[in-house]
């Protein structure tokens, strides 16, 4: 008898273990974790819409000139490392002043950050008009299971990558990205606000953007997802460290910090959407990526079902 409840101790303590070290490694994501965050980048990408005029909160601010669908954004006001006010664009062309979500998400339940996108707790925050409940749904597990602490890897003030991985990323970037991007990063030119730029002006110019999709992938194209891909923060880092090292457009000005040296403003990252060849790839990508969880995930089954069997011949 003791030995059969050894077993199946033993059983449910490598079920633990097997879905610790899948999760760890990144492999296995939550689908809506994914979902949300492309909802924070651009949700009407995402729905196919278009928001009228300005968010109804935007007028609460004076130093941020952008207009219409952008104003409606979750990364405009909050920022791509989700700061806001006290992260990157506490200052330049991006400031708004509205709050930390890294400070306010973990003290929210999900219940709660819903209601503030049904504009509950304040009427100019109301997004019911657009976000349906599962959309909405997304975007606050998204805030208390999605959001990576950045900091760590990207130096405030100079914007460089720390302690990258140069070699590594590298090695992620040719088997990944240079499909898209060339092995330059300058086969899709990045056009907007008067200004063409190339990955390697993006990755010093917004890192933060550029890890949240590398992370997350891009609202609205077939960008791959570093997530579904088993990609960790620290793979995300390197390749951002890589990126930081390809050819650049503009000439480099001297970085301040995010919101002073991140002008123009950050324009969308990622393959045309219209890009079949690219599509197909993406979908290679992803079916490998989950079919390398589940046989991660078979594995530990097999070894379970091994390891209980063992225990149970070894009592008779």
């Amino acid at each position: 008898m003791k030995r059969i409840v050894f077993a199946v101790f033993l059983a449910l303590v490598l079920v633990v273990l097997g879905t610790s070290l899948v999760f760890a490694g990144g492999v296995r994501q939550s689908k809506d974790v994914v979902a949300g965050a492309q909802l924070y980048d651009k949700w009407y990408a995402v729905l196919g819409q278009q928001p009228e005029g300005d968010m109804p909160i935007w007028g609460r601010q004076s130093t941020n000139s952008r207009s219409g669908a952008e104003t409606w954004r979750c990364a405009e006001c909050h920022g791509w490392d989700y700061r806001g006010v006290d992260g990157a664009y506490a200052s330049g062309s991006h400031k708004t002043g509205f709050p930390s979500l890294m400070i306010l998400a973990p003290s929210l339940s999900e219940e709660q950050i819903v209601a503030h996108l049904k504009g509950e707790n304040d009427v100019q925050h109301d997004f019911s008009a657009y976000l349906d409940e599962a959309s909405m749904q997304k975007v606050a597990l998204f805030l208390k299971e999605g959001l990576i602490d950045d900091s760590k890897y990207i130096d405030s003030a100079s914007l460089k990558v720390i302690d990258g991985d140069v070699g590594h990323g590298k090695s992620l970037f040719d088997a990944t990205c240079s499909e898209c991007h060339g092995a330059d990063g300058a086969k899709i030119v990045f056009r907007g606000e008067g200004v063409e730029e190339y990955l390697g002006d993006v990755a010093h110019r917004d890192p933060y953007r550029f890890l949240h999709r590398t992370r997350f992938g891009v609202a609205g194209t077939t960008m791959p997802v570093g997530v579904t891909l088993g990609w960790t923060p620290a793979d995300g880092r390197d390749v951002l460290a890589y990126a930081q090292s390809l050819p650049e457009a503009q000439e480099t000005a001297e970085v301040t910090g995010a919101g002073q040296g991140a002008e123009p403003a950050p324009q969308d990252v990622g393959g045309p959407s219209d890009n079949w060849l690219a599509g197909i790839f993406t979908g290679i990508l992803a079916a490998l990526g989950t079919l390398g969880a589940a046989i991660l995930f078979l594995f530990f089954i097999i070894m379970i079902g091994v390891a209980v069997v063992f225990v149970l011949r070894r009592s008779k």
